[in-house]
């Protein structure tokens, strides 16, 4: 730079040597003194080399103060190119949103997070605060508007804020704000520059964390929390427990962490299950196992106690969870039920061994007792209320004589829930029970309608499913209307792997909302017969259920009963 200005000063002297030269020449061709003009072109020589001098000193040194100025602005550029390089940095490394609001002129820049973040293409973003304002949730756009303008107004220090903020897609987005003033001379607020930051991940944790919180410390299960065991060997020490421990166990928090759960255990418990909860530690593994422990009184109560591992976000073990939830009645419940099992088992033998004695004791004197009537029938009576008396006994011999057979029948289900199946043909089964009851349709005459799949055959015991269909078959004759003929409609079908018989009879009906629940109960008379015994369809069910069927009900007064029996093919 300097020779350029040395070369410039120089072109600058000779120039003005050569008008010097020229002028003497014209000075001697118009004029006859040549020692004048001699004299005054080393006048102007010498003031032209001065000039030279002087004018090379000025523009050297304005050229260094240039120079200065120069790399003065060129360290501006630098520096604030290198600001500009760091902001984009920052702004990507911690993907903000950043704006930029010059507040009198109401104009607004955004970063390109406004379009990564949120969105927006860059021709949809507007530059004015209304842009901003009108995408702000309504629920809390009054909230943040008066936070803001307090803080323009110099009201506050300071201005950050979460609110909700509209995508391109039309959801929201939880942002966390903040911002800062730039003021004139004045201390007027001028310009603000602020920065979005993206928490909805965080606000939605936040969210799941309370309601965890809300269910921890409400739950009435005793729930501890301990550390990992890096710090300690065996049981690790406690951390937090939640308001149902303190009710439960009568410790306060401050009582217990810091110290290992063995402090409230029954120590019995404790001898029992260490090897156990030791071995699950060490596995870090989900333990479970119901023990005694003690409350701060002495009190003793039963736990269904369980520890569960917790990892970090690095996968590492950080905290073991323990939920205890108070079984003491459960075990007192226990107890009777098994106490309440144990004398209802010893009564059922009881009772089977009195049926057994009963039906053995009265059958050697009902066997005489019918022997005898019978013998009686040869003999003629003439008193004819003798003979009333006679038929009414031997009427009364004959029922109870049933009513042991069917107690016998019962007794024999219950004692023998396992019975020999085998393949039954129902056709065959419905033959041998119309020629049991041939006597009975001859003399009352139903109209029979059946229909049954020849195919069908069902892997039960014959004589139950005999039993069955005589019982049903009886009970429709016996408990016919009056009104009219007695139908009787019998079908079968198979449906998947079930086959249904359906029973269905026009007879007098039942009652079902007064019966419902004792249509298959011990001695249940729904009808004032002098020849109902109530055991028919107890032992109906009973024998459908001994053959892993089950039998429904549909009935209504005056219009007739169905019986539905299902069986599994």
């Amino acid at each position: 730079m300097k020779n350029k200005v040395s070369k410039i000063s120089l072109l600058f002297i000779l120039f003005l040597m050569f008008l010097a030269f020229v002028s003497h020449k014209l000075l001697t061709h118009f004029t006859s003194d040549n020692n004048s003009g001699t004299f005054h072109l080393i006048i102007t020589l010498a003031i032209i080399m001065i000039s030279g001098i002087i004018f090379n000193y000025t523009i050297s040194k304005n050229n260094q103060r240039n120079n200065k100025i120069f790399d003065k602005l060129k360290r501006n550029n630098d520096e604030i190119r290198e600001s500009n390089e760091r902001y984009d940095i920052v702004a990507k490394a911690t993907s903000d949103t950043i704006w930029d609001w010059k507040i009198q002129e109401d104009h607004f820049i955004w970063n390109k997070g406004i379009q990564g973040i949120f969105g927006y293409k860059k021709e949809d973003v507007g530059n004015t605060s209304k842009w901003w304002f009108d995408r702000i949730h309504p629920e809390d756009s009054i909230k943040m508007s008066i936070k803001l303008y307090s803080f323009i107004e110099q009201k506050t220090e300071r201005w950050h804020d979460e609110y909700r903020f509209k995508c391109a897609d039309g959801s929201y987005k939880y942002v966390f704000d903040r911002g800062f003033l730039v003021k004139d001379e004045n201390g007027t607020a001028i310009r603000m520059i602020g920065a979005i930051q993206d928490i909805t991940k965080q606000k939605e944790e936040e969210q799941r964390l309370k309601l965890l919180e809300t269910v921890i410390t409400q739950t009435k299960d005793s729930v501890i929390i301990t550390e990992s065991e890096k710090a300690n060997k065996g049981i690790p020490k406690i951390v937090f427990v939640n308001p149902a421990f303190t009710e439960m166990t009568g410790y306060q928090s401050g009582e217990v962490v810091g110290k290992s759960p063995t402090v409230f255990m029954g120590r019995q418990s404790v001898k029992n299950d260490m090897q156990r909860l030791s071995q699950a530690l060490r596995k870090k593994e989900e333990f479970k196992f119901e023990t005694i422990n003690h409350k701060k009184n002495g009190d003793e109560y039963w736990i269904s106690f369980s520890m569960i591992p917790i990892t970090n976000s690095e996968g590492e073990h950080s905290h073991w969870i323990s939920m205890q939830r108070d079984i003491t009645e459960e075990k007192h419940r226990e107890k009777e039920r098994e106490q309440l099992i144990r004398e209802l088992t010893q009564n059922n033998k009881d009772l089977k061994q009195f049926s057994y004695i009963t039906s053995h004791n009265l059958r050697a004197p009902l066997s005489n007792l019918t022997g005898l009537l019978n013998l009686m029938q040869d003999i003629p009576v003439e008193n004819l209320e003798l003979k009333e008396i006679l038929n009414g006994f031997s009427t009364s011999t004959h029922l109870l004589n049933e009513t042991i057979n069917d107690l016998v029948k019962v007794v024999i289900i219950k004692d023998n829930p396992s019975i020999q199946k085998e393949e039954v043909l129902i056709k065959d089964v419905f033959e041998n029970v119309f020629n049991q009851l041939s006597f009975l349709i001859s003399l009352h005459k139903p109209i029979l309608k059946i229909e049954l799949e020849k195919v069908t055959i069902l892997n039960i015991n014959k004589a139950y499913l005999e039993s069955i269909l005589l019982n049903l078959f009886t009970n429709a004759i016996k408990y016919r209307s009056p009104k009219r003929t007695l139908r009787i409609f019998v079908s079968s079908k198979e449906v998947d792997d079930e086959i249904t018989l359906i029973f269905k009879d026009n007879g007098i009906g039942i009652d079902m909302e007064r019966n419902r629940d004792k249509i298959f109960g011990l001695y249940q008379r729904f009808h004032n017969y002098p020849d109902s015994k109530g055991l028919g369809l107890y032992l109906v069910k009973s024998q459908v259920e001994t053959m892993g069927g089950s039998i429904q009900v549909e009935s209504e007064v005056d219009k007739g009963t169905t019986f539905t029996l299902t069986f599994k093919k």
